[in-house]
């Protein structure tokens, strides 16, 4: 896909953590926070949030924090 194009219908995709992960997110939980919550390592948290960028292409900005679109989707 070209940038700013990206799949916001694509959140079946991903996997049960990965929702997990993105809900807490979207509640506006830290990284930490998330790792807390779900009992897993902050690099796990990092991991997952990859997955999420990689399965839903948000566009890249330098004035955008690409989680949003992500969370949004």
């Amino acid at each position: 896909m070209g940038q700013g194009q990206w799949r916001p219908l694509s959140r079946h995709r991903l996997t049960p953590r990965e929702r997990e992960v993105l809900a807490l997110l979207a509640e506006g939980r830290s990284d930490s926070a998330v790792a807390r919550a779900l009992s897993i390592m902050e690099a796990a948290v990092g991991k997952h949030v990859a997955g999420v960028f990689v399965k839903l292409e948000p566009p890249v900005t330098q004035d955008d924090n690409r989680r949003v679109p992500a969370v949004l989707a």
